[in-house]
């Protein structure tokens, strides 16, 4: 199994290097830092059930040697001691980089083999593979404090997980942030940072993130970076929440007035929008009737919205100390503000160019959190980033609306294609799959459920057309439901969270196409002349096959049939069938065939 750990080490690449291998050809210091990251890898075992495993290991330092890109250092460590059979032997290179003048990559990149072949790889999965990596990350610490004098225990606590957040905030970026502060709980980092840039999301999904940072037993910092990102809606608020309040050179918060999901009738979302000041979008005049009464609703939701984001928010700034006025204008007014101009309004606490630079500035302050007081020391702080694991990356994946779109319909697809051809069995099991998958991802999703309904009535409409002599009206309907319930389906004006109308079109226009292919087989079977049946046989030409007066037996189509005429008719004469009488056939002779 591959792992792979990196931290940026705030020193020039020869310094870092030198210092490095000083202490790795020193036993002690090797032995220390390897067995302190395997106690930490045995530790998350533990949290997991398994007890007893080994704290011995054996450490080889191979000799280093230069790619063009990186110094590497062949590094191997094997557990031993009681049940050491039972953790995996690490094998992985040091790398070291230069980033630029004052900094150096340090990089933990390998391997290892799961013992007891598919029974180890089971275990794997469960349990061992979350024991490497957090070997590798403790390994990857200590190697960055070996030169300190203060000893990797003491550097260890000096750790400040980094956390990214890119794109619209939702459902994935909530479960992201909340494993992120619970590792750093675990690892006992003395800070977090929450590095963003995004345009907004869903309310309930930056609440969820908020109510974590507010219960974080470290600090945490909100910084909005690189240059040219923002933190708009959502992402001011998260900054507000947080301890720190962080931006890098030409970036931007504000824009936080709630935009309405669902079609005006759910909840808010926090997101920048045409509806900015919660006014209504119409021309002022008056409307009669039930539009009026309509209007008035949605305006009255809008400004409950607007009220509850302004308070919220308010809250938040009064708790932190920052600018309370411009927060509640943000949400009011759709606002926004540049780095500097923040900076100055108080709205933020410092400027910073990147991580480094903010570690830098935020040493020696103080916090006070849970009744403890937090002092910073993070001059010489290791800072870690912390990727989304797997089920981040999937629930991000099938959060996302088109994914997700497509899922239900590929669903619903497959599971009539199954219908169509029972005993097939792989379409049903991929479709039921893809609808789960689909409706899971909906029910955290701002779902208009009209939409859903108009797509099911829609598909259902497209595939009646195919059983009932329509000629057109129920596939065409079912096209006009399809387009109008994905136009609604995700009905909000957050950024990212909109069905591509490219995608709503090629799906209609399959599902179209589909439909005249339908309804084209269905005017060309009109047109073809009947082959069997009652109708078949009116007209068709026989032959008799005994002399007769009024009945006897005639050949049709290669089959014998009990026939009836008005005039007697000889055995070889042709005759047309005129009409059918249950099982009897009325005869006349063809032209120039008649009777004697």
């Amino acid at each position: 199994m591959f792992l792979e750990e990196r931290i940026l080490v705030p020193v020039p690449a020869d310094d870092a290097q030198e210092r490095l291998l000083a202490h790795l050809r020193g036993d002690h210091d090797l032995q220390v830092a390897s067995a302190g990251a395997f106690t930490d890898g045995r530790r998350v075992l533990m949290r997991a059930g398994t007890a007893g495993l080994t704290k011995q290991v054996q450490v080889r330092v191979l000799d280093p040697y230069e790619r063009p890109d990186a110094t590497i250092i062949p590094l191997r460590w094997v557990a031993t001691g009681p049940a050491g059979g039972l953790f995996p032997q690490l094998d992985a290179n040091i790398e070291l980089s230069s980033v630029d003048r004052h900094q150096t990559q340090l990089a933990l990149v390998g391997s290892y083999r799961p013992p007891f072949g598919e029974v180890g790889a089971s275990l794997d999965r469960l349990l061992l593979n979350q024991a490497a990596r957090a070997t590798f990350r403790s390994m990857l610490r200590r190697l960055r404090a070996l030169p300190d004098s203060e000893g990797p225990a003491a550097q260890a606590l000096r750790e400040v997980l980094v956390l990214t957040i890119n794109g619209a905030i939702g459902p994935a970026t909530a479960d992201y942030v909340h494993r992120g502060i619970e590792h750093a709980r675990a690892q006992g980092a003395q800070l977090l940072v929450l590095q963003m840039d995004t345009p907004g999301g869903l309310d309930t999904s930056m609440r969820a993130i908020i109510k974590d940072i507010l219960a974080a037993p470290m600090p945490v910092a909100a910084f909005v970076a690189p240059g040219g990102a923002r933190a708009a809606s959502a992402g001011t608020y998260i900054l507000y929440a947080s301890h720190v309040a962080a931006m890098a050179p030409a970036t931007n918060l504000g824009a936080a007035t709630p935009v309405a999901i669902g079609g005006g009738s759910g909840g808010g979302a926090s997101g920048g929008g045409k509806n900015g000041e919660g006014k209504d979008g119409g021309d002022g005049k008056a409307g009669k009737g039930s539009g009026k009464a309509g209007e008035l609703s949605s305006d009255a939701m809008t400004r409950k919205q607007v009220h509850d984001a302004a308070a919220y928010i308010r809250g938040l700034a009064q708790m932190r100390g920052r600018n309370v006025d411009w927060a509640e204008r943000a949400v009011r007014e759709a606002v926004s503000l540049s780095s500097a101009e923040a900076l100055e309004l108080k709205v933020i606490d410092l400027i910073a160019a990147d991580v480094p630079q903010l570690l830098q500035r935020l040493n020696g302050r103080k916090f006070s959190i849970a009744g403890t007081e937090h002092v910073l020391d993070t001059a010489g702080a290791v800072a870690t980033a912390f990727e989304p694991d797997w089920r981040t990356r999937f629930l991000s994946v099938i959060t996302d609306p088109s994914i997700a779109y497509i899922l239900v319909l590929l669903g619903l697809y497959a599971i009539l294609f199954e219908f169509y051809n029972p005993g097939m069995v792989l379409p049903g099991v991929v479709g039921a799959i893809c609808v789960l998958v689909a409706l899971y991802a909906f029910q955290m999703l701002p779902v208009n459920y009209a939409g859903l309904a108009l797509i099911l009535l829609g598909i259902g409409f497209m595939v009646g057309e195919a059983f009932f002599p329509a000629y057109g009206s129920l596939g065409i309907g079912g096209v006009i439901a399809f387009v109008v319930g994905s136009v609604i389906l995700i009905d909000t004006e957050i950024p990212g969270y909109g069905i591509p109308f490219a995608l709503i079109a090629g799906f209609a226009a399959a599902s179209a196409a589909f439909l005249m292919l339908l309804i084209g087989v269905a005017l060309k079977a009109r047109r073809r002349p009947v082959v069997s049946g009652r109708e078949e046989l009116i007209g068709s030409a026989g032959e008799v096959l005994e002399d007769f007066e009024r009945e006897g037996w005639a050949r049709v189509h290669s089959e014998t049939w009990r026939v009836r005429a008005a005039m007697p008719l000889k055995a070889g004469q042709r005759v047309r069938i005129a009409a059918m009488d249950g099982l009897v056939l009325d005869v006349v002779p063809e032209p120039g065939q008649g009777g004697p």
